[in-house]
């Protein structure tokens, strides 16, 4: 039986107190990314289902396979800031680079797109800009230089 009325020693004198310090530090230190990374899911999620809502499925089929892929990468992007933000730093700039892709997306993909269609896209281009510039510059504030 464990003898519970014995006082412990504290923690500090433990021989790996400060690497466990230094870990724990670094895993709350990526904490802001996480601020971000739920409405750049969302984004995604809209994304990917924004042909079905707007009904431009048919008339555009080219441009619904286009966004479900472009919403679902954008997905798994904000997915990977979740699991490792210290890791994503890199890819934080790829969200960028698919917002604009996405705002000219209508015009290079879609054939003769409407209003709705093109509006959309640019809305979702802009957010994503905006959402992967915010993630990038989040990861390069939260990231320790060497």
């Amino acid at each position: 039986m464990a003898n519970v009325s014995h006082p412990r020693s504290d923690i500090t004198t433990h021989p790996d107190a400060s690497e466990m310090r230094e870990r724990y530090d670094r895993m709350l230190g990526g904490h802001d990314v996480a601020l971000v990374d739920g409405p750049v899911f969302l984004l995604g999620l809209y994304c990917a289902v924004s042909p079905w809502i707007l009904h431009y499925t048919t008339s555009q089929p080219a441009l619904a396979t286009h966004n479900l892929i472009m919403g679902i990468a954008i997905g798994l992007l904000a997915l990977g800031f979740t699991r490792a933000p210290e890791r994503m730093y890199g890819l934080s700039w790829a969200i960028c680079a698919m917002g604009a892709w996405l705002i000219i997306s209508p015009w290079v993909v879609g054939t003769s797109p409407d209003t709705g269609v093109v509006i959309n896209s640019i809305i979702i281009g802009a957010l994503a800009v905006v959402l992967g510039a915010l993630c990038a510059v989040t990861t390069t504030r939260n990231t320790p230089r060497a």
